[in-house]
């Protein structure tokens, strides 16, 4: 089952994409489409324009309101502390940006893919361009990110100035947990917002993570450094993950069985960048798949149940007062919604290295 809901998603996600480049109801010709929503780009960039250098924020995406709400908030701070820059802002999912476009929960908003304003950058010239990865870990949509920039390094559209790239200053900020370093200090800004929870019980926390087949560059394994990290620190911490084999709800609660917690309060808290879809219904839903007991799938998760309906069954105490949205004790908020975690993305872009296609991928070799 699980199988099939990775294949559904990435069948959804080519439709998506070709949705994205057909959806004007006057040029069914998706070149065409491409170009206007390039021209479109461009225009925002010669209008907004004020320095000469850019820092390019690329997040995954998604259609609520509060993650728009952390995305505008962490751009604005941006622009505030990296004084001479100018800061865009960009979706690398092709369904998200479709979505926003049609105002699916929200008002309509206008995000593109990283190789438009690549593109567009390219085209007034900016001197300095660092492209900021906001996922979590190295692993496939971070891929996306540095294949977009190599592709704007080798001039693969053949219309941008030869001469200007080989001078232009192209640098990418790495995610979250770049490296087993990386997940040592988020672990501590962790402790700082979470440690009251791991106090009063077992303080979860969901990741996205990557299936097995689409691991490429071994970013899962962040996970489990964050885990022992956060153990170092108070025992009570857990990571879990929505899409990493042998690291799901349910190893989640083997591996606190093991540690002899069979019952008692758990909280949980989305390890996303934003909360979106997966926050409040993968983790915080009330999807049920209980019927006298929990049916495996061939990965060992149980699916079409939230990490709450999963725990509660499973004879632990969930408090529903955590779960309100953005309440003063609700932890259904995204990283991008701590100022902490927020510093730990601005100190990746000042540390910013000038990109290597192969070893900013592989940061272990």
């Amino acid at each position: 089952m699980k199988k099939i809901k990775f294949l559904l998603i990435a069948m959804m996600a080519m439709m998506s994409a070709t949705t994205f480049v057909a959806c004007s109801s006057d040029d069914d010709d998706p070149v065409s489409n491409m170009q206007r929503y390039q021209n479109e780009v461009d225009q925002a960039v010669q209008s907004q324009k004020k320095n000469s250098k850019a820092i390019l924020l690329v997040a995954f995406g998604s259609t609520w309101q509060q993650a728009y709400d952390a995305f505008d908030l962490t751009r604005s701070e941006y622009e505030k502390e990296f004084a001479g820059y100018d800061v865009y802002l960009s979706f690398s999912s092709a369904i998200c940006i479709n979505r926003a476009m049609a105002g699916e929960n929200t008002d309509k908003r206008m995000f593109y893919e990283p190789k438009y304003w690549l593109e567009a950058f390219g085209r007034v010239q900016y001197s300095e361009i660092i492209v900021q990865s906001m996922q979590v870990i190295p692993g496939e949509e971070f891929s996306r990110v540095v294949n977009a920039m190599k592709d704007f390094g080798n001039n693969s559209n053949g219309d941008l100035d030869d001469k200007y790239l080989s001078k232009v200053t192209l640098k990418l900020g790495m995610p979250l947990m770049y490296t087993e370093d990386d997940a040592a200090e988020l672990a501590s800004a962790l402790n700082a917002n979470f440690g009251k929870w791991a106090e009063r019980g077992s303080m979860l926390f969901m990741g996205h993570g990557n299936p097995d087949e689409y691991d490429t560059y071994k970013a899962n394994v962040r996970y489990t450094q964050l885990e022992e990290a956060l153990q170092a620190i108070n025992p009570s911490y857990y990571v879990g993950t929505v899409d990493m084999k042998a690291n799901f709800k349910t190893d989640v609660r083997l591996r606190m069985a093991e540690n002899g917690i069979e019952n008692g309060n758990v909280y949980c808290a989305p390890l996303m960048s934003i909360a979106g879809d997966h926050a409040h219904n993968d983790m915080a839903g009330d999807d049920d798949a209980w019927d006298d007991g929990f049916e495996l799938n061939g990965d060992g998760e149980v699916e079409d149940t939230s990490w709450k309906m999963y725990f509660n069954h499973c004879g632990f105490t969930i408090d529903a007062t955590t779960f309100k949205d953005n309440g003063e004790n609700g932890l259904v908020k995204g990283l991008l919604e701590y100022q902490n975690i927020r510093a730990l993305y601005k100190k990746h872009t000042r540390n910013a290295e000038t990109v290597d296609y192969y070893h900013s991928m592989y940061p272990e070799e």
